[in-house]
């Protein structure tokens, strides 16, 4: 049975995400794609209306164990313990696949069209967005299914399918290698090309920012150091601090009026949005497993840091903006923003805002390019921005500090590495030990402003999921914790770390993950 038969391309049919509504649906006359307006039209679709969020954060190491006095959702237990999911719903392995599958599909027929009228119309704005839908599906596609970017053993991971055509496919899986070549193809063709004038909403569609920092990341991921500085260089702008967000803007705002000027188009550090159909935002309290006060206390946001620890006296602005209970805690960038179809009866559709891209997030990108070049100087330099960007001057006695290669390195030397099962609280730490896949970290200066950085990113994309690519690519080592019985551990190389195929596309003979 050919593998093209799992994919859904009735592009026709497909409602696509609107800036304004979510639910605009494809005009029948929209079908024919003969014009220019049609094309770019159609394309609003091939942005994936999915979250990666649940799968990912539930299999990293910000997820805790709330205990026997919680109730188990089948979804969460399974990712939890890194096992094969069979739970086919919205947020689920089967539910990804199937929503960035279809975004490809989409692009495709978009991107034909677009090719067939380049001459007639001016189509290189829509050719390269459509070029970019495709390449952004299939990142977030290996980064879920396949292993960490390695290049000693990229021609050993296994890869995914990558549709170039319309109803196109094959269930061949290829290599990582060719996987990595074809969406960096995609990237670097679009580049040039960026159309921003194509939208009134910019934000939510591959603006000059937004293309330039998936650029960055991707090489980050790629280990194109010398690329991923320049890309996000680009991104960035000359004056970064701009693209940053102000969160002292944040510090008297409640909890509702946070997720909406996190998620305004307006707000400068915002490259792209995308909205998408999840009720990631549900699971973050009265759960089994959840980022709870221990998490929060001892590995993230409250956490000792070198800005300073706990939710009083710490000038990092979100230790006093969280909310939640003792079973979730979070800052509430990605509450759910509720469509009603029948007020009356209460019903519609659930969605959560991604921040794709924003300017933080690339700044850290660029500052690990730097660290990992031994550039420690510039990468000081980013990650001094970003403590002015998060953190207030002063808390109590605690004032905002001035990172310098001397105070990372106390800092560390001081601080223990977090053991891989650890005995009680008092023995987590935001230091963990690296075991790099397939690049290497010498010890000292480099590995300390790393750990800083990665501590920065796991902050930065709390409730995202991007964490858990992080802990691939270096090889941290951790602890799911499961009540009565012996802990489910994650180790550095981690097939478990390719998150399962889902089953019906094996059974239509699709090579599945090795185990």
């Amino acid at each position: 049975m050919k593998f093209k038969y799992l994919f859904l391309f009735a592009a026709a049919s497909l409602a696509f995400t609107s800036c304004d509504t979510y639910l605009d649906k494809v005009p029948d006359d929209r079908a024919e794609l003969d014009e220019a307006e049609k094309v770019t039209q159609l394309l609003t679709s091939a942005y994936p209306g999915c979250n990666i969020s649940l799968v990912a954060e539930t299999s990293s190491d910000n997820m805790g164990n709330n205990g026997r006095a919680y109730g188990i959702d089948a979804l969460l237990d399974q990712i939890y313990r890194f096992k094969d999911v069979d739970v086919t719903g919205m947020d689920s392995p089967y539910y990804l696949w199937d929503s960035y599958y279809k975004s490809v599909a989409v692009a495709n027929q978009a991107l034909k069209a677009a090719e067939e009228l380049n001459g007639k119309f001016d189509m290189k704005g829509q050719i390269a967005e459509a070029k970019l839908c495709r390449a952004y599906s299939m990142f977030m596609l290996s980064n879920v299914f396949c292993m960490a970017w390695n290049p000693e053993k990229a021609d050993e991971y296994l890869g995914l399918p990558y549709p170039m055509q319309p109803g196109e496919g094959s269930d061949e899986r290829g290599t990582l290698r060719k996987l990595f070549e074809a969406i960096n193809a995609d990237i670097e063709a679009a580049l040039p090309n960026i159309n921003e004038g194509l939208y009134e909403k910019p934000k939510y569609h591959w603006n000059k920012r937004a293309a330039y920092a998936f650029a960055a990341r991707f090489n980050l991921y790629y280990m194109n150091y010398d690329k991923a500085i320049e890309y996000a260089t680009e991104a960035l702008g000359s004056n970064p601090m701009i693209v940053l967000r102000n969160y002292a803007e944040y510090e008297e705002l409640g909890a509702a009026d946070i997720k909406s000027k996190y998620n305004r188009a307006s707000e400068p550090a915002n490259f792209l949005l995308i909205p998408s159909y999840s009720i990631a935002s549900r699971y973050v309290f009265s759960q089994r497993y959840g980022h709870n006060s221990t998490m929060c206390s001892y590995e993230t946001y409250w956490a000792q840091a070198p800005w300073g620890s706990g939710s009083e006296d710490n000038p990092l602005y979100w230790s006093n903006k969280m909310y939640g209970n003792s079973s979730g805690v979070t800052f509430p960038k990605m509450y759910e923003f509720f469509e009603y179809t029948d007020k009356v009866a209460g019903i519609g559709y659930v969605h959560v805002m991604d921040q794709a891209f924003t300017g933080d997030e690339t700044l850290l990108v660029r500052a690990e390019a730097y660290a990992l070049k031994n550039n420690f100087a510039k990468a000081l330099e980013d990650m001094n921005m970003w403590i002015v960007s998060h953190c207030k001057e002063k808390a109590g006695d605690n004032v905002r500090p001035v990172l310098t290669e001397t105070l990372v390195n106390k800092f560390y030397a001081d601080l223990e590495y977090a053991p891989v099962v650890p005995d009680g609280n008092s023995d987590r730490s935001i230091r963990k030990t690296f075991k790099p896949q397939g690049f290497k970290v010498a010890e000292g200066t480099q590995e300390n402003i790393l750990q800083l950085i990665l501590h920065m990113r796991r902050l930065e994309v709390r409730q995202q999921g991007y964490r858990f690519y992080d802990v691939k690519r270096y090889g941290i080592e951790y602890a799911h914790f499961l009540p009565g019985e012996e802990p489910v551990v994650f180790t550095a190389g981690d097939l478990r770390g390719a998150v399962q195929i889902p089953s019906d596309v094996i059974n239509a003979g699709f090579q599945k993950n090795p185990r």
